[in-house]
C-alpha cells in the first residue's frame, strides 16, 4: 500500500486539476463581463403598418428593432414613408429578399448568380432609391448554406438565419458570438420553440452571462389569440420591461457588425 501511495496521490492531483480546469474554461466561455447584455429584436416580411404602430407604443421603453423587409416593390408610398420614419427613430431597416425566395432551394435549382440577380441586387437597388440604409440581411425561412453566406457577406455586413428547439439556454446558439452569421430564435406565439417560460429563461441567461439574445418575429398584434407569424404585444412588453429593469440594451443587427471582437463595451 505504501509503495502505491505516491501513485495514488499523483492520480488524485491529476483529477482535481482536470476538474478545476474544465470549470475555469466553461466559466470563461460563458461570461463576458465587458459586454452590456441585451436583446436584438428583428421582424420579417412586409408588416410595415403594424411595426410603425408598435414603435409608437414601445418608444417609452427606449426600444429599437431591425425590420427585415421583403418584396419592397409591393409597398405603397405610405408604407415607404413609415419605414423612413422608423429608420429616423433609430431602428434599422434590413433586407429580406426581393421575392422572399427560399435561398437554398432557389440556388440549388438555378445557381448563386441567378439568386443574386433576382433576389438581392434589385432589392438593394430599390431600397437604396428610397434612401433606406441596408447593411444587414435576414434569410427567408432561415434557410442557408455556406456558399450563399459567402456570396451575401460580400454585400452585407451581417446576416441572420434562424434556430429552433427548446434546449437549456446555455446550449442554444441564439446569441451574438462575434461572427457575421447570426441565428435568431422565434418569438411569434405559434412558433414551435416559443413559450413565455422559455423566453424568460433565455432572458435570464442573457443577463447573467452578459450575452446578446437574437429574437425574430413577424406581424405585431395586440390581440390575445394570434395566428401564425404573429408576435403579441404582451411578449414585446415583457421583453422591454426586462431589458429596462435589468439595465440591459437593445441592439440592431448593424450595431452587432461594427466590431469583430469585444464589442459594446460599457
Amino acid at each position: 500500500m505504501k509503495k502505491n501511495l505516491p501513485l495514488i496521490i499523483l492520480l488524485c492531483t491529476f483529477f482535481i486539476f482536470s476538474f478545476q480546469s474544465k470549470k475555469i474554461v466553461k466559466s470563461s466561455k460563458a461570461d463576458n463581463p465587458n459586454v452590456t447584455a441585451g436583446v436584438a429584436l428583428t421582424f420579417d416580411d412586409t408588416f410595415v403598418n403594424e411595426w410603425y404602430d408598435t414603435d409608437k407604443q414601445l418608444r417609452k421603453y427606449s426600444w429599437k428593432a431591425t425590420f427585415c423587409v421583403s418584396e419592397i416593390n409591393t409597398l405603397n408610398s405610405s408604407e415607404i414613408a413609415k419605414l423612413l420614419a422608423l429608420q429616423k427613430e433609430g431602428n434599422e431597416i434590413a433586407g429580406h429578399g426581393f421575392n422572399h425566395y427560399d435561398a437554398k432551394k432557389f440556388v440549388a435549382q438555378y445557381g448563386i448568380d441567378a439568386y443574386l440577380n433576382q433576389e438581392i441586387d434589385p432589392m438593394l437597388a430599390l431600397m437604396n432609391f428610397y434612401s433606406l440604409n441596408v447593411t444587414s440581411f435576414a434569410y427567408p425561412f432561415g434557410f442557408r448554406n455556406a456558399i450563399i453566406d459567402a456570396a451575401l457577406l460580400k454585400k452585407f455586413k451581417i446576416i441572420r438565419a434562424t434556430t429552433y428547439g427548446a434546449e437549456a439556454p446555455y446550449e442554444q446558439n441564439c446569441y451574438y458570438n462575434n461572427t457575421r452569421v447570426l441565428y435568431g430564435i422565434g418569438m411569434d406565439t405559434t412558433h414551435p420553440s416559443f413559450s413565455t417560460a422559455y423566453l424568460k429563461k433565455l432572458l435570464n441567461y442573457t443577463r447573467e452571462h452578459h450575452k446578446i439574445l437574437i429574437l425574430f418575429g413577424h406581424k405585431t398584434v395586440n390581440k390575445k389569440a394570434p395566428a401564425n407569424y404573429e408576435t403579441e404585444m404582451k411578449t414585446l412588453k415583457l421583453i422591454c420591461n426586462f431589458v429596462k429593469q435589468n439595465n440591459m440594451k437593445f441592439y440592431t443587427l448593424s450595431e452587432l457588425s461594427k466590431s469583430k471582437s469585444s464589442p459594446f463595451l460599457k
